[in-house]
Parts: structure tokens; sequence; C-alpha cells
């Protein structure tokens, strides 16, 4: 049997009796909003009185028949009525210790449970409340109770897809009110929940549901009135809704977001605001990809960068990535290179610096072929060689990718990115050769003026040139082999080509003819592109080298380091500090504007440790860690977060609850700008408080608290600037 018990009006006559008979075994008991028992498929009570009939049979309390229990059975009939004029008159008039003897029993019981909630015969209620048995009651009431709650906030937390409350302190609170509103309106939560959003203005609420945003029927302004009005209260949570228009606003307890927040990033620290809906989804990642024997330009930057920004994203998503760079190592160029090599090579100057040894090299080749055009013809011979696979030749490029590769490594060190494999072109062979025979064989090819195109013109995409008249290959012949060979090797989910703007055309007729091909997985892959940078240049000549760019930041800041000798002295590393700073100042400014955006280059404000650059933010990270330095105090993961009332410190830690969804919101667009933003404001809330909120010299209980804060802050930023790809800074 089912008995569900109204936890807004317990019955108790139906407690009493379920203890008194001792039927809690055989009865499954729960809370609810009405009394009701279910005794078969077919049969269910509604009524206290009845369900007490019932029960009492059960449990052999009453029988009815014998002449000798016919006074209290009409006492019974009377109780169960839950009269309470009439009960108070029966103790009134009793004779007796108790109602039928100086011997408590069933008849004492029930009228308990019809006095217990007045004011009236407080004596009698007293001495029948300290039996065991009406003890066994509350006990019984508490339970049910309090099951009861703990299933409403159960319901209140039902699992919505896309929301993680385990790992997003916001999500604690958004998939309460969520669950909550669906019951009230029969909209599925998951809609719900995708249309809370937090206010710009904290006004009205802490949370902002516009109605329209559902798409429901009806007038939204009355609807959210309506809706607003039939918002109860289930826990401490959620403290209240009011409709402002079209816009129902939910009010939270800030202490608990205060509390959840730093409990979850105490717990995951460097991992605080990753989440796990990339799990068992690989991605690649191809990004920066120069041609080989040629510097770092600062063409490649922008690459260099948002490649690794989209690649930390993924990682901090939960996918598996596979960070990858695709060489420029193919080609008659490097023919002409090594003709050029035979007449101006230094084998002393190549050891000291085969890049910028081999780059001298090819702009002097290019100039002599200015007046000797037959060296193009040489090093077209060079080239057919080494597609033939004549040994001396490939072996003199080997030399040239590896010494390439290394010098790359040392300069993508230094900026703190890695890559798990450099591919290029010279390795695309077999799958080249395969997709021709695809590309033959499904008829996309058309011979024109006797190369082999692809017609695109029906995409408005023009057409694709895949061979030469000579029978030579072109770039997108390649890129389609190496596509084929890496979904064949990877197995990949994503991959994302992150390319300059410039090669849109080129991209959609790879994706294209992908998809014409036939494969299956055409759809899984993405070009990110951006905009370019304008306005480099160098102080030590035109060409813009990345390497010049990033030893003038370095010398820049190093020199504005030492003109505070006391904290310079207290740096171990000063040259690497000055670094770090110098290229978060050549970062932060690039990733400040958004991606399809060219920039202006701004020298006076990438070295500038004012306003909002890459300094700024490095100093902010500095200064929490010289808080927990200076406090002498270890950081005290159990401190009383209720002492941090200040609004200074519920900003902080308002912020600092939003990284979780920043992380989630960057699949969208893989815009870093959003994150450079985010360390701004999060930097600049910090700021706002140091001078108030001090540990030093506050109440030890409080210090503890606000350290525990400026902790966490430090966590969050430090985060934010590693998925930026810096390296955050302890001193400087």
């Amino acid at each position: 049997m089912d008995l569900t018990v109204s936890t807004t009006s317990i019955p108790f006559n139906v407690l009493v009796i379920l203890v008194l008979g001792q039927l809690q075994s055989s009865v499954k008991l729960v809370g609810g909003i009405s009394t009701s028992l279910k005794v078969n498929d077919q049969t269910t009570f509604h009524d206290d009185a009845t369900i007490s009939r019932f029960l009492l049979r059960l449990g052999h309390l009453l029988d009815e028949q014998q002449t000798s229990n016919q006074r209290e059975a009409s006492l019974v009939d009377a109780l169960l009525l839950k009269d309470v004029s009439v009960a108070s008159a029966l103790v009134q008039q009793k004779q007796h210790a108790f109602l039928l003897s100086d011997n408590i029993g069933l008849v004492d019981y029930l009228a308990w449970s019809v006095l217990v909630n007045s004011q009236q015969q407080q004596d009698y209620v007293a001495s029948v409340q300290a039996t065991n048995v009406i003890q066994d009651v509350l006990t019984l009431q508490k339970t049910v109770t309090e099951d009861c709650a703990a299933a409403t906030v159960a319901s209140e937390l039902a699992p919505i897809p896309g929301s993680d409350p385990t790992l997003n302190p916001l999500d604690v609170f958004r998939v309460r009110i969520a669950n909550q509103l669906a019951k009230v309106t029969d909209i599925d939560p998951a809609v719900i929940y995708k249309a809370i959003d937090i206010p710009r203005q904290l006004d009205h609420g802490d949370f902002a549901l516009a109605l329209p945003r559902l798409r429901v029927k009806g007038n939204p302004v009355q609807l959210a009135k309506e809706w607003a009005a039939a918002f109860t209260p289930v826990d401490d949570y959620i403290l209240g809704a009011t409709a402002i228009g079209p816009f129902l606003n939910y009010r939270i307890n800030t202490r608990l977001l205060i509390k959840h927040t730093i409990e979850m990033a105490s717990q995951r620290v460097e991992n605080y605001g990753s989440n796990t809906s990339g799990t068992g989804k690989k991605a690649i990642v191809e990004f920066s990809s120069p041609n080989i024997a040629k510097p770092f330009h600062a063409g490649h930057l922008r690459s260099t960068i948002i490649g690794s920004f989209i690649r930390n994203v993924y990682v901090a998503n939960g996918w598996d990535v596979i960070a990858m760079n695709y060489l420029g190592d193919w080609g008659k160029q490097y023919g002409l290179l090594a003709v050029g090599f035979a007449r101006h090579g230094d084998e002393e100057k190549l050891r000291q610096d085969a890049i910028k040894h081999l780059y001298d090299v090819y702009v002097q080749i290019n100039h002599d072929a200015e007046n000797e055009p037959t060296i193009h013809d040489e090093a077209r011979a060079y080239f057919k060689k080494m597609e033939d696979g004549d040994e001396d030749a490939l072996a003199l490029w080997r030399r040239f990718r590896d010494l390439s590769i290394a010098k790359y490594q040392e300069v993508y060190g230094r900026l703190n990115i890695e890559f798990d494999v450099y591919s290029g072109e010279s390795q695309v062979s077999r799958g080249m050769e395969e997709a021709m025979a695809m590309l033959e064989s499904s008829g996309l090819l058309q011979e024109s003026q006797g190369a082999k195109v692809i017609d695109l013109e029906k995409y408005k995409l023009g057409f694709s040139v895949v061979q030469k008249s000579d029978g030579t290959t072109l770039y997108i012949t390649r890129d389609i082999g190496a596509a084929k060979e890496r979904y064949e090797k990877f197995k990949f989910d994503k991959m994302i080509y992150v390319v300059a703007a410039q090669q849109d055309l080129h991209l959609k007729q790879l994706f294209k003819t992908l998809e014409l091909m036939g494969f299956d997985w055409a759809d899984r892959v993405e070009h990110v592109n951006f905009g370019m940078v304008q306005g480099m240049s160098t102080r030590k000549g035109t060409v813009v080298f990345l390497e010049d760019i990033l030893d003038e930041a370095q010398e820049v800041m190093h020199d504005q380091m030492r003109k505070n000798e006391a904290k310079y002295a207290e740096i171990p590393e000063p040259l690497r500090v000055a670094d770090e700073i110098g290229i978060s100042g050549v970062k932060i400014q690039d990733n400040s504007a958004r991606r399809v955006k060219n920039y202006e280059f701004d020298r006076n404000r990438m070295f500038s440790f004012e306003g909002d650059t890459g300094p700024y933010i490095q100093y902010a990270h500095a200064r929490l860690c010289s808080i927990e330095r200076k406090s002498g105090l270890q950081v005290n993961l159990n401190a009383n977060t209720d002492l941090l009332t200040e609004e200074g410190a519920l900003n902080i830690m308002r912020t600092v609850a939003q990284y979780p969804d920043l992380v989630k919101s960057l699949m969208n667009a893989y815009e870093p700008c959003n994150v450079v933003t985010y360390a701004f404001n999060l930097s600049h809330e910090i700021s706002a408080v140091f001078d108030a909120l001090w540990v030093r010299g506050a109440e030890p209980e409080v210090a503890d608290a606000r350290l525990l804060m400026y902790w966490c802050a430090r966590v969050t930023l430090g985060n934010a600037m590693r998925l930026l790809g810096l390296r955050p800074l302890e001193r400087m």
C-alpha cells in the first residue's frame, strides 16, 4: 500500500494510527501535497477520516462489534472529524486522568492529534505528547517532511542537458529556476535554462528571463506577473521572483553563491572553469604553418596566437585535441633555395642562425634571378629531382627543414605554445594520389586549357584548379589529400583550419569539394579566419620578424622594471619576467580585437603598464600573489565566507562565478577578446577593493575569509590568462 500524507497539513490522526498499529512496515509512506491511500490499482482513499478507519481495521485497533467498545468507537468517530471544539469539550468534561480511564489510549492520542496545533487544553496536550507513542509520531512526521523537502529540492535540481551544477556555480541556481518554472508552465526545463541570463544591471534581480525567448502563446507581460505570483521558495537558494514588463527576475541567496563558487574553485584550482562536455571527442587544430627556411614573421603571429587559444578552449571543454603545424615545406621555392645556397651559402652562418642565413640566401637568389632568368629553370630542375626522390637533393632539403623546425620550436617555446604534430605538404603523397583518383572517378574534374578543374560556379565558388597543364598539383590537391589522411589516421570529430581571411575562398572550395567527393566527415571541417595586423614595423628594418618584436618588448619592459630598484631586486630572473610581460603585451593587444577585424599595431599601448594592457593583467595577478605572501597566513579553505559581506567582495565573487559560463560560451565563436574583457573586468574588481578589504590587520576570521576570496580570484584570473596562452607571474 502507498500512503501519501500532506506535508503542509500533516494528518496526525493518520500517523497516530500508523504508529499504534505498527503498520509502517506494510505501508509505503511519502510526503506530498495532499493525503491519499492507494490500496491497489483500483482503490484509492482521499479523505483523512476514511483512511484512518481503514487503517484502524487493518491494525486491529478497535473492534466496534463489541458492546464494551461502543463508547470508544463513538469518540473515535467524533475525533476523526477533527473538530477542535468537540475535542476540547471532551477534555473539559473528562472524569478520569484520560478520556476513558486512568490509562491513556487510542481516544487520547486522537484527541491530541486534533488539539496539538490549537491553543486549547495545553496541559492535556502536553501530558499526551510526553508519551513514547506521540514522540514516535513526531519523529515520523519529521522524517516524512524532510524526505519530501529533499525530494522537492532534488526535483528542482533534475539534470538539464548542457548544465552542470557540480562544475558551474551559476548552474546551481539556474537549474532550480528552470525546473521550478517548468512545473508552473509545462515548458521544457532545457528551454527555460537556455533563456536565463545575468542582467547587466542587478537592480531588479540576479537572474533575468525574457519571456519572448520562450516563444509561448499569450501576453508576456501578463504571463510574467502570473508566473511571479506562482513562485514559492522551496529552499534557501532562490529567494523571490518579480515581474518587470516581459521579464521575470529572480533574486538569489548571494551568500550561497559565494559559498559554492569558492568550493568549486578550491576543489578544482587550475581546472576551475573547465567542463567535460567534449569528453570522448577528438579535434585537430591546424595553425601557424609557416614556410620553412624563412623567419617567423609577423604575418604568422595571429594564426599562432589564435590557433593556440582555440586549442586551449577545446581542451577546457573536455576534448582530446591535436595541435598541428602544417609547414609549407614543398615546391619550386625549395629548388630556388638550394640553387641559392650553392651560390651564397655559408656553413658558419648556417650554424649560427640557420633561419636568418637561409632567408638572406633566398632574398639574394631572387635578386639574382631578376638578371638571370635561367635560375628559375635550375630551380625547377632541382625540385624535379626532389620529387623523383634524388637522395642528395632530399638530404639538403631535410637539413633545411630540420633546422627550421628547431628554430620554430625555440620561438614557440618562448610564446608558450606547443604542437603535437609537425606535418607538411611534403608528407602528403599517398593521400593526394588517392584524392586525384577519386576526383577522376567521381566525374567532378573538367578539362580547361590543359588543366584539370572543378566547376563550383553553381555554389558561387568559381572554378577550382587541382592540376596545372604541366601535370603539377596545387595547394587544394594537397589539402584534399591531407584531410583524407588525417581522418583515416585520427578519426577526428572536428578539424579546424586557423587561416587568414584572405584564404576564405580557397577553404570554401576545399570544403565543398570534400562534400562533393562524398566524405561523410566533410561537415566536420571548419575555417576560423581572422583579420590582419596593420602598421607593424621594427626599429631594425622594414622586414617584420616576430623575434624582433618580442626582443623589443622584452627590452622596453626590462627598462620599465629597473625604474623600481627595490622591487627589481626581489625578482629572481628579471630578464625572463621582462620577456613574459612583453609577450603578454603582444598577445593581449592581438587578442583585444574581434578576430575578423584588422587592427593597428600600437607599440606605445602594447608596452604600456597603464590602462587595459597585457602588463596590467600580469600586474593584477602578481599583486594577488603579493597579498598571500605578505599576509603571513595560509589560505584556509574552510574560512567563514559569510563574513564576505561587502559589495566589493560580492562583485569579485560574482565575476569569479561567471568564469565557467565564459569557457563554455567560447565554443560558439572562438573569440579571445571575450576572455581578455573578462580578465580586465576581474582585474578591475580586484583593484577596486585592495585599499578597503585588507587582510593584514583585519580580525582573524575576517582575514581568513578575505584571503580565501583573493586566492580564488587569483586562481580564476590565472586560468583565464593560461587560456590566452600567458604564463601568470607571481612577481614583477
